[in-house]
């Protein structure tokens, strides 16, 4: 929802920071707010106003009419305010239909004044202006405020003047000065309605005294899609639940994992008690199925409202269902258990296996509860990958423990709500998909044969539930030629007739805005199987790369499509686009449409994002207009044109557009809020009649670019189209106009509409459905007021939207019957081959991997270490020793090894800048490189002769203990051999000046390790080097690889092959190469902070060997 009430003290406090800075003129507005936890003292010393001045106490809790309903207090002290508020302070209130506890109050001074001052204002937005709303007397008794008040219509992006208000609102205001005052306070106040994104702004009663403007009751609704831009002006804004519903811990849990999320995650508590539980992907499906369950006979059962949708991924659709889940296994047990409805339409680019995964990982984790409660479990899915999800579901439930019914595309959306509240039998078996696209799925040929056995047994099908006795239809005259002269009769709609035109044809050119190549893909999948000469996407347009070319699969070959930095460049340079797909994120959609719209050339814009602030919205519609550009969308999937063009993932994988036939044109064409339902529509209408002509989801905005009647006129004007289909909403009046076109003969064609939203009224408290623009604000805005207005004009309605297939069916089937549609001959669409990574995931091939690992996995829901989760680590703080224990050994090594790992890393990061790998990485530093640069300059030093020797080291002495060689031979061998014992020498330290390193890890080795043979015989050859030169000491390298050989062979945690396997393929020189890369990038950093220029060696420290005369 975009337009969120917010309390009167929210109200009144942003007021406060903003009004008078636009020159109000209004009086500052004093309160206190109170709640159970208050401390009355210490309010009282914060405020001390509220001891010396009468006071007005109130509920804050989104309540209208309070003055009526006797919840306000007026001329109170202190002490009678407190009474007042304790003797309601969680109590239940019951208003209207809601019973509720009062639980917020807010305290003001008491203004004193006369009926004669008290005032209303109100101003509100609507699609195309701001309504501003005065009446010169105010008060609890002003009555019908929109009968009486004069209004004044201030166009979008327009400004307000003083003498509009003087003239047109102020009539009854007699006196010059008051007027004048008054003038002011409207035009400060509308300036900060537009400023600070409200959407409503309600003062009754402004009170206007002779000194002063008071606002003393009010109501707000902000534009919460605007927090991006409003939040330094707003402050930290809450956004209660309306009256008669508690907020509960777990929807503001969902409500940040939404703000977090790419995603659309919400949830409504109804019902905490109750058994009838959905857990329902789409904005639109989740109304629909709210509806089906309330028509059905259980609105005083239903739990909760919510849905999923957009992609969310595996953890974040664990984390929704787990809420879930965790409500309805804690709530009392019911005596006729509980049903989990796991509904959803078609999707149109949600992976369903991916997000099945994260429900049956929650179902997992809930299953015993869930026996324990008696829950039943229903699902219905379908979209890309839902053939494997639906597999996964199904092969869960059979170890479930509990009755898990599992259905696809193939059963109707809701007919899973009849089955769960016993209304529906539930079919033994269902007829499932088992290919995808034009391609078996692993196990399909095994399940088709299986199916067909039980079909053959007579089991009920799932495709066999929804049909009824066919009911005889009239339909309305449509006489021979109403193709030709019905663009006349839809001519007269907004922009004259620059909308009634075919937006969309088999030569349609596109440009994309995004890195959004799936989405590309699918549309050049679509084009190859609707045989397009071309593709229909020439170019995108991605501000954040330069000019590059993308490559992208035409049927069997590839082909690069352009990538423009800037609009202006693709816009040039492909002269016949005429379309825009704008996939820009809600922060940057406006500008990047406004800066297309500058362009003659495009004449049709679509808008994907959601969440995009309802101002801008109605600002791009006003320049769209201008420019005779139609724009679909906001918050839209898009449209489709079938065999023509599609915009980017409308209509899903190639597999639902086949089965849906949208690969070539039908006769029905639709229009629709909802995106997701939209995929629907099309699935319901390709089985009822010849398919789809057109089809466009206008966007679940409030304020969507082009409306519903934009789009059936111009299907009326279309000779192609024969049947007209409308799924509305709640919320909104739009639906009306298609009434009077109805009614006044701009629509001939037939038009089967359904309104979603039909359960609102059975809820005793506000619900905001999951579009922005699904909430009543009126009874004229109600699914049920508009379903009546649409059957009375002459439109076929159904029942529910159970039987809109149905009707849809009959309706076609009469058309047929009289001649008015001709079925065209069903021609099979091409072969596109499946990508790669698709097929692959749906298990149709296998390969080799190209890399393995053992060591780390970031696939699932946190990143794991060697089998160990990344918030383990953490908790159990391992240490970075025990991370390296992990990831070089893939096991958890005791305490002490892992303090040696850390010990020697400490001693190992740095030994001044004179040595080689130190040298080389200042000397890359001084010369301008970057860090990666200079560091690996300085790692590629490491050898024998400098840190690498502890490898050496290591298999030197390994070699001499294990053959049983004495120190002393040892020696002698390797002086007869002429070789260096790696692991002694040192340039500097000698047995006189010892090495404090060496020292330090000695001792903590021979004090800690269970055993340490190797460790003391290297010690053994040093007393015999030392004998012969005192500089012979063990030094850094030889006690680090020696200890390393006896913490592999003597913790108890490696095999002696293991050991051994870790010594030859060089591990403990790693040790060295880690810690000193830290006295490197030590060095980096001190040379760019010192800022020392290039490195240029000294003349006078080089040798210059050059011979005397040239030979």
């Amino acid at each position: 929802m975009s337009a969120k009430a917010i309390t009167e003290a929210s109200g009144k406090d942003i007021l406060n920071r903003h009004l008078n800075t636009h020159g109000a003129g209004a009086a500052t507005c004093r309160f206190a707010t109170v709640n159970a936890t208050t401390d009355w003292s210490k309010l009282s010393v914060d405020q001390p106003w509220l001891l010396t001045t009468p006071l007005v106490v109130k509920p804050d809790q989104l309540i209208k009419r309070r003055g009526k309903l006797g919840l306000i207090g007026v001329k109170k002290n202190f002490e009678q305010v407190k009474q007042w508020i304790g003797e309601r302070l969680n109590k239940d209130q019951k208003i209207g239909n809601a019973v509720g506890k009062l639980r917020n109050f807010i305290i003001e001074p008491f203004v004193p004044h006369t009926d004669a001052e008290e005032m209303y204002v109100c101003i509100y937005s609507n699609r195309a202006a701001d309504t501003i709303l005065f009446y010169h007397q105010g008060g609890v008794d002003i009555g019908d405020v929109d009968a009486k008040a004069v209004k004044l219509d201030v166009p979008v992006n327009s400004t307000l003047s003083l003498a509009d208000v003087k003239s047109k609102l102020l009539k009854e205001v007699k006196d010059a000065g008051t007027k004048e005052r008054i003038a002011k306070f409207i035009s400060a106040l509308y300036t900060t309605f537009v400023d600070l994104y409200f959407t409503y702004l309600e003062i009754n009663p402004l009170v206007v005294t002779a000194d002063n403007l008071y606002i003393l009751d009010l109501a707000a609704k902000l534009d919460s899609t605007a927090d991006f831009i409003c939040r330094p002006k707003w402050g930290e804004i809450d956004y209660p639940p309306p009256f008669g519903r508690d907020a509960y811990p777990e929807e503001a849990y969902i409500a940040d994992l939404d703000a977090k999320s790419g995603a659309s995650l919400k949830l409504t508590i109804l019902n905490r008690n109750g058994r009838i539980w959905t857990m329902v992907a789409g904005g639109g499906a989740s109304v629909i199925y709210s509806d089906t369950i309330c028509d059905l006979g259980g609105a005083s059962e239903l739990a909760n409202y919510g849905e999923y949708s957009g992609a969310p991924s595996e953890q974040q659709t664990y984390e929704y269902a787990k809420t879930i889940l965790n409500l309805m296994t804690s709530s009392p047990k019911h005596p006729d258990g509980k049903v989990l409805i796991t509904g959803g339409g078609i999707a149109n680019f949600t992976n369903v296996a991916a997000t099945f995964q994260g429900i049956i990982t929650a179902l997992r984790e809930f299953q015993p509860k869930l026996a324990e409660h008696n829950v039943s479990i229903f699902v219905r899915r379908a979209g890309p990958n839902y053939q494997e999800g639906l597999r996964r579901m199904r092969d869960f439930g059979s170890t479930l423990g509990i009755p898990l019914h599992v259905f696809g595309p193939e059963t109707h959306m809701t007919a899973i709500c009849g089955m769960a509240l016993g209304k529906r039998p539930i079919p033994q078996a269902a007829s499932v998909e088992f290919s995808t696209a034009n391609f078996l799925l692993p196990g399909g040929q095994q399940a088709q044969a299986d199916l067909k056995a039980a079909s053959e047994a007579g089991e009920v099908l799932g495709s066999a539930l929804s049909p009824t006795a066919a009911k005889p239809i009239k339909l309305p005259p449509i006489s021979a030629d109403e193709g030709d002269n019905s663009a006349s009769v839809g001519g007269a709609h907004r922009n004259g007739s620059s909308l009634n035109r075919k937006f969309f044809s088999n030569t349609t050119k596109a440009i994309v805005w995004g890195m959004q190549q799936r989405a590309v893909q699918s549309m050049l999948d679509f084009d190859f199987i609707c045989r397009r000469d071309e593709p229909s996407v020439v170019a995108m347009v991605y501000p954040f790369t330069g000019d590059h070319k993308q490559k992208y699969y035409w049927g069997h070959k590839e082909i690069l499509i352009p990538v423009y930095k800037k609009m202006s460049d693709a816009i040039h340079k492909h002269k016949e686009v005429d379309v825009m797909v704008n996939f820009a994120s809600m922060r940057s959609a406006y500008e990047s449409t406004l800066e297309v719209l500058e362009f003659p050339q495009i004449r049709t814009v679509a808008i994907i994002a959601e969440g995009i602030p309802e101002n801008m919205t109605r600002k791009l519609i006003i320049e769209a207009d201008k420019k005779g550009v139609a724009i679909i969308g906001p918050a839209t999937v898009g449209g489709v044109k079938p065999g023509c063009f599609k915009i980017g993932n409308t209509g899903g994988m190639l597999d639902n557009i086949l089965h849906s036939k949208l690969y070539r044109p039908g006769s029905v064409a639709y229009v629709s809020r909802s995106g997701g339902m939209s995929n629907e529509l099309n699935n319901i209408i390709s089985k009822a009649t010849d398919g789809v002509i057109e089809g466009i989801a206008i966007g679940g905005d409030r304020y969507p670019g082009s409306t519903f009647m934009d789009h059936i006129l111009r299907y009326q004007a279309d000779p192609e189209t024969k049947l007209i289909v409308l799924l509305g909403e709640v919320g909104g009046t739009e639906e009306y106009d298609v009434c009077a076109a109805l009614k006044d003969g701009r629509i001939t064609k037939p038009l089967v509409a359904w309104c979603i939203g039909t359960c609102a009224s059975m809820f005793t408290s506000e619900v905001q459905f999951g579009h922005a623009g699904s909430c009543a604000n009126s009874d004229r805005e109600t699914a049920t007021a508009k379903n009546k207005g649409l059957r009375e004009a002459g439109a076929y309605v159904p029942d529910s939207f159970d039987t809109l297939g149905e009707l849809i069916h009959h309706v076609y089937g009469e058309l047929v019957k009289t001649g008015r549609v001709v079925p065209k001959e069903e021609v099979p669409p091409p072969t596109v081959p499946m990508d790669y990574s698709w097929a692959r995931e749906l298990g149709l091939i296998r390969k080799p991997a190209s890399f393995m690992t053992s060591i780390c996995d970031e696939r699932g829901q946190e990143l794991i270490y060697a089998g160990m989760p990344i918030s383990e680590v953490l908790s159990k703080d391992v240490g970075i020793g025990g991370v390296i224990s992990l990831l070089w050994f893939q096991r958890c090594l005791p305490s002490y090894v892992c303090k040696f790992f850390e010990m020697c890393l400490m001693v190992t990061a740095d030994h001044g800048p004179a040595v080689s790998g130190a040298h080389n990485t200042i000397v890359c530093a001084r010369a301008g490189k970057d860090l990666v640069s200079s560091v690996v300059s300085g790692l590629l030093t490491i050898g024998d002769r400098f840190g690498g020797a502890l490898d050496g080291s290591a298999r030197q002495f390994s070699e001499a203990y294990d053959t049983n060689l004495h120190p002393m031979e040892f020696v002698n061998k390797m002086r007869k051999e002429g070789k260096l014992i790696l692991g002694i020498g040192h340039r500097v330290k000698s047995i006189n000046n010892p090495d404090v390193r060496v020292k330090i890890i000695k001792e903590f080795v021979l004090e800690n390790f269970p055993a340490c043979p190797l460790l003391k015989y290297a010690l053994e050859v040093e007393k015999i080097t030392t004998n012969k030169k005192p500089n012979l000491i063990l030094n850094v390298d030889g006690v680090i690889a020696t200890a390393f050989v006896d913490m592999l062979r003597n913790s108890g945690s490696f095999t002696s092959e293991e050991a051994q396997e870790y010594i030859n393929v060089g591990a403990i020189n790693s040790l060295f190469v880690l810690g000193r890369s830290i006295g490197f990038i030590g060095h980096y950093m001190d040379q760019k902070r010192l800022k020392q220029g290039l490195y240029r060696h000294p003349w006078d420290d080089i040798s210059y060997v050059i011979p005397e005369q040239y030979n």
